[in-house]
């Protein structure tokens, strides 16, 4: 689905437009559409309906300000041993095959044969560039890999969110990191 259709420009609205617009459509079905065409013109809304749906089931699973203050803040904290316990324990609760690996990547994982690598030592840097996400890219079409993931805290450059973006790298920040880890609150 292209960026800038409806339903995906819908999907990243709120979910309440979706039914919104669902409401409205079925309301002009009813004051304009004759009687024996009320129940095909309202079927017009079924998307709609779905798409709103879809929207707030993905809306409730993304974690709030607050809560991505408070993971950051505790990752921040962490010694690298302790955030690289705690990374590989996420991606193990997720159904991954945890190994560590040493050059441009520190984990790989396994899963239904498809294999992963994964960067996060540079997780506390204060700004990532393109380099490190070369290499890992390098590492990645060297070793066979499917994918390749980037954990960054600090701000992406915008040259590196292209080069990401160009070669399939997914950056793990702060929301999509909470929702990874899904760290009690206060937890140290």
């Amino acid at each position: 689905m292209s960026d800038k259709s409806l339903f995906a420009v819908l999907l990243r609205s709120r979910w309440w437009v979706s039914i919104a617009l669902a409401g409205v459509m079925a309301l002009l079905a009813k004051f304009f559409a004759p009687e024996e065409y009320f129940l095909p013109a309202l079927s017009v809304t079924i998307p709609f309906l779905f798409t709103g749906v879809l929207a707030a089931w993905k809306q409730l699973r993304v974690p709030g300000a607050g809560r991505v203050a408070s993971t950051v803040e505790t990752v921040s904290a962490m010694s690298w041993r302790e955030f690289s316990e705690v990374i590989e324990a996420a991606f193990q609760r997720d159904g991954f095959a945890v190994s560590r690996v040493s050059g441009a990547a520190d984990l790989k994982l396994d899963k239904d044969g498809r294999v992963t690598l994964v960067c996060c030592k540079r997780w506390k840097a204060a700004s990532h560039g393109v380099e490190p996400l070369r290499e890992l890219d390098t590492l990645r079409q060297a070793q066979g890999g499917n994918e390749a993931v980037y954990v960054a805290l600090g701000g992406v450059s915008e040259n590196a969110r292209r080069f990401a973006q160009s070669h399939k790298i997914r950056l793990i920040q702060d929301v999509e990191l909470t929702g990874l880890l899904r760290l009690r609150r206060g937890a140290k």
